[in-house]
């Protein structure tokens, strides 16, 4: 039994990444040629010249993107162990003078006691073990958590990691953050996590590599999803979320300008929260307090400071809502934390930094198509079946070039055929994203001030068990 792990069902092994297959670059050449063919379509079929210049003025944004996104690399690669064949030893990092020390900050609410139980797992079988890890349980309705805890406290013990457990009557994930932060006052860096994340056995090794640039002051990891085999709806999830990670951010990290790090795995130097805990923990809107988006804030503390980059080999693996309904309402909660931050971006990010004019790039963008597609629709544009179905074939592979990066990651409980079928799913990620959550993200826009967390009133998704070897086979 290794250090961390318990008897029991519970041992079962913990998700990792295998490797990084290379780039489908015939796949892309094909989607690209037929968004090349969906403008000259439109143009053919005499769709307005407005309209068929936005389009290719978008295919020439999402282009430059996936081109600075395929270039960013690792910091730190000459650090890094390159052995992603088998499954990580623990604490097998050798520890270098001045090395920081690592605190990791759990924030526990109703939270399913498999999930955590996993989730402190990942911390305890980590190459380079978190210095301390603070769980602090922000007044749970669903019961208690006394066997974790006497598990952790005593795996933790046998390892020499530091294990805080605090309990606190519900004040919001952000004051649980501040509280563990509060009981490890001399931390170096914090890694914040929700409580059902699962760091990748190398994580913090890989993460904490960004940081030998004094520049960097937080590093966002690519997070995965756990369940992802359980329904077509986490499949489609984690085809969205893993390809927003390894697209967008991905091109923005290039430029040191990671704008919204992921609850699922973040690391900040530890001044990052430290100077700015009264404004973390009072922000308001419209007088109402508000307690989602943190992860969004403490990126723009970060960039604020300096530089906020993504580690693409830094993972972690989460569960994601398995239920429309709950998807939706997480959704919304972040579309209404993502336009609440964006009035903060404008306000605050230095002008001289490239994170102001990319985010105000990507807004003046948004508007340009939104308002050009109802110009369209509305003056008829799109009438003919032809044209519509032109300009929604082209959307639709222009998504989906997006997400071929997806097809580079192997991880452990998937194969690679499955990740592949995975895939194929991109163009049903693309219609969702481009239908049901655009019409989702106007709604949350108008309903910006609606700051009820919306998720979390009883345990809503489980930790699942662990597959079948023999459906990992093909």
């Amino acid at each position: 039994m290794r250090p961390g792990e318990s008897s029991g069902t519970d041992s079962a092994p913990l998700p990792h990444v295998v490797s990084w297959s290379s780039y489908p670059r015939r796949t892309a050449a094909l989607l690209a040629v037929v968004v090349a063919l969906s403008i000259g379509v439109q143009v053919w079929t005499g769709l307005a010249s407005a309209p068929a210049v936005v389009f290719l003025l978008l295919v020439v944004v999402v282009g430059a993107q996936i081109v600075l996104g395929l270039f960013d690399r690792p910091r730190g690669l000459d650090r890094v162990s390159r052995a992603t064949s088998t499954r990580a030893q623990p604490d097998t990092v050798p520890r270098r003078p001045g090395d920081p020390d690592v605190v990791a900050l759990v924030p526990c609410y109703n939270e399913d006691p498999a999930a955590l139980r996993a989730c402190l797992r990942g911390f305890l079988a980590q190459t380079r073990l978190p210095d301390g890890v603070v769980v602090v349980d922000d007044g749970s309705t669903t019961g208690g958590y006394e066997t974790v805890e006497a598990w952790f406290r005593l795996a933790a013990d046998e390892l020499g990691v530091r294990a805080t457990w605090l309990r606190q009557a519900n004040g919001g994930k952000r004051r649980a953050q501040v509280h563990g932060a509060e009981a490890e006052p001399h931390a170096d860096v914090y890694v914040t996590v929700d409580s059902d994340s699962i760091l990748d056995g190398r994580a913090l090794e890989n993460g904490l590599v960004a940081f030998d640039d004094p520049q960097v002051q937080s590093v966002a990891a690519v997070i995965l999803t756990t369940n992802v085999a359980q329904n077509l709806l986490t499949r489609v999830v984690d085809v969205f979320c893993v390809s927003l990670h390894l697209f967008e951010r991905a091109a923005f990290s290039r430029l040191d300008s990671v704008m919204v790090n992921s609850g699922g795995c973040a690391l900040y130097r530890a001044d990052v929260i430290r100077d700015n805990v009264e404004t973390y923990l009072g922000e308001t809107i419209l007088g109402r307090p508000v307690h989602f988006s943190d992860d969004s804030m403490l990126t723009l503390f970060a960039l604020r400071r300096g530089a906020a980059v993504q580690q693409s080999n830094c993972v972690a693996f989460t569960l994601m809502p398995d239920r429309l309904g709950h998807h939706l309402r997480q959704q919304l909660r972040w579309m209404r934390g993502s336009f609440i931050r964006s009035g903060w971006r404008l306000r605050h990010l230095p002008l001289h930094r490239a994170a102001y004019w990319l985010h105000l790039a990507k807004w003046l963008m948004y508007t340009t198509v939104t308002a050009t597609f109802f110009v369209v629709v509305l003056s008829g544009g799109l009438s003919t079946p032809l044209t519509a179905g032109s300009a929604a074939l082209g959307a639709v592979a222009l998504y989906s070039l997006t997400t071929l990066r997806y097809a580079t990651i192997e991880r452990s409980d998937r194969t690679r055929a499955q990740t592949l079928r995975t895939l194929c799913l991109a163009p049903l990620a693309g219609i969702w994203s481009l239908t049901a959550l655009r019409v989702l993200r106007w709604y949350a826009m108008a309903t910006f001030a609606n700051v009820g967390w919306g998720t979390r009133a009883s345990v809503e998704v489980r930790q699942p068990t662990a597959p079948d070897p023999t459906s990992l086979t093909g």
